[in-house]
């Protein structure tokens, strides 16, 4: 099973590629004998923004990396969407990554972890609704970080004993629907 986790932020200095490294990290050294992690960077995707004329429920892909991008969703068996919060939503880049493609999303579950302002819980939300709406299965896993400001002075992020609790539960979740 091959889990994806989504860094939802191209911000410099930004959070969520901490926060995606420890998940990864933890899955890793939680040795589940049948799942694989992956950080897939958006950063590194540096996806133009959407601007195609046909919509991408069509399957008509015709955007730069937009082909390239479809196969990698559809490789995926779950994801783990991480993002902060940014004025009551969720990041531009996760948004865009989403809707640049339709049916590779369909039937996949899916995690939430959100951080910021109430602890992520609004960027949450509205992540939960877009994925919803394009087909992805929401196994109703998610972390919001509380005191992120606090514990994020350095270069990796520092969870505490209820982060740990909760990935866990996430993880077991994911692999659940997958399974089932």
């Amino acid at each position: 099973m091959k889990i994806y986790i989504v860094v939802g932020s191209v911000r410099e200095g930004r959070t969520a590629i901490k926060v995606a490294r420890w998940v990864k990290r933890s899955i890793d050294q939680a040795n589940f004998s049948t799942v694989q992690a992956e950080l897939v960077d958006l950063k590194e995707w540096n996806l133009p923004i959407f601007a195609g004329s046909h919509p991408p429920i069509t399957g008509i892909y015709d955007q730069p990396k937009q082909q390239d991008w479809a196969d990698k969703v559809a490789s995926g068996d779950a994801f783990i969407f991480i993002s902060p919060e940014y004025n009551h939503g969720y990041s531009p880049a996760l948004k865009n990554a989403l809707d640049y493609v339709g049916k590779e999303w369909q039937g996949k579950p899916a995690a939430y972890i959100g951080y910021g302002a109430t602890n992520g819980s609004r960027s949450i939300d509205q992540i939960r609704q877009v994925g919803t709406q394009l087909g992805l299965i929401d196994s109703n896993a998610v972390i919001e970080i509380r005191d992120i400001f606090s514990r994020n002075k350095t270069e990796e992020f520092e969870p505490n004993e209820f982060d740990q609790k909760t990935l866990k539960d996430v993880l077991n979740k994911l692999i659940q629907y997958v399974s089932s």
